[in-house]
């Protein structure tokens, strides 16, 4: 994804319902700069870099507002550990146990021959498929 000026930023979010205030530009500069995982806690470190400070509390509400407004992908590898995924569309992820790090893998490298069928009156969203792995 190319760069983002500030006001197709502010476009995309207003497209969304959102409010495109200073803090939320901000936040939505840095997830929409390039196709990436990034946690609460690096959103908040790279924000604050910048020439205004913006809460913890900012950076995690306007993280869930992203996500339920289907701008980001939340991606919960455990309890603890969430990423921000700026890639919206449909693919999975290695999670490096080891390192931390959270990476693609394209939906055509991942053969589902048959779900399950849904529970009456449901539809399929998404496929979250995330692969654990180490260095041995």
């Amino acid at each position: 994804m190319d760069r983002q000026t500030t006001s197709q930023i502010a476009e995309r979010l207003k497209d969304c319902d959102i409010t495109p205030t200073q803090q939320r530009l901000d936040i939505a500069a840095i997830l929409f700069a390039k196709p990436q995982h990034l946690s609460a806690d690096q959103v908040l470190e790279l924000v604050n870099k910048g020439a205004i400070t913006v809460s913890k509390a900012t950076v995690y509400n306007t993280l869930g507002l992203f996500a339920r407004k289907g701008l980001i992908n939340e991606v919960i590898v455990d309890p603890t550990k969430i990423f921000y995924d700026s890639n919206t569309h449909a693919h999975y992820h290695f999670y490096h146990v080891d390192t931390g790090k959270l990476e693609d893998i394209p939906v055509s490298a991942v053969a589902l021959d048959q779900l399950p069928e849904l529970p009456p009156g449901t539809h399929q969203e998404r496929v979250d498929i995330i692969i654990r792995v180490n260095k041995s």
